[in-house]
């Protein structure tokens, strides 16, 4: 075995005995403990939640007094009393309806680990992968507060800098961050961003 692939079971074996649903949760688990991006109380809404690795570790960090909404389009089993899921296409324009129905205030955090199917030819999945971590991004005006935090996973290539830059519009920093748990052959890297204007 390679040591690359011991690594990802190592991180896939620690979800099991953690009890995480899956080996992304320590993505951002490293990027919440680094950064403090989630803190007790906070709202979070977690764009491509299944699993529900992320939503877990979102979950622990909001504490009871928080809140976090997990969106994907496969159905998530978590129960949580923390924790609301919603089945929606990140597309779908009753989404913004269903989040509006969930929310109490506008979020603190926006997580966004959203990914196409993919099909194996890279240009096509980079790009369809920028489409969707635009379209969660073009949700901050209505449901991120003002001086929010956010994540979010891009496929490094062509429009990446075009993805960073926009972000950089938006927040006062961004970070480009690639997680221990990432496949070191893995073309992932996170944004995390701070101090949503």
């Amino acid at each position: 075995m390679r040591l690359e692939d011991a690594k990802r079971d190592q991180y896939r074996r620690l979800a099991r005995e953690e009890g995480y649903k899956s080996r992304a949760a320590y993505k951002l688990l490293e990027n919440v403990r680094k950064y403090q991006l989630i803190k007790s109380g906070d709202v979070v809404i977690d764009f491509g939640a299944a699993p529900g690795g992320w939503l877990q570790v979102a979950s622990e960090a909001a504490g009871d007094s928080g809140l976090v909404v997990g969106v994907d389009l496969e159905p998530v089993d978590l129960n949580e009393p923390n924790i609301v899921s919603i089945q929606s296409d990140i597309r779908s324009p009753e989404l913004a309806v269903k989040l509006e129905k969930a929310l109490p205030r506008k979020a603190d955090v926006f997580l966004s680990d959203l990914s196409p199917q993919v099909m194996g030819t890279w240009d096509l999945d980079h790009y369809r992968q920028i489409d969707l971590t635009m379209a969660a991004a073009s949700l901050m005006g209505g449901f991120l507060r003002k001086g929010g935090n956010a994540m979010f996973k891009v496929f490094d290539g062509e429009r990446f800098g075009e993805t960073r830059a926009m972000l950089s519009k938006q927040f006062r920093k961004v970070q480009v961050t690639k997680p221990k748990a990432s496949r070191k052959g893995s073309a992932e890297l996170y944004l995390v961003c701070f101090d949503f204007s």
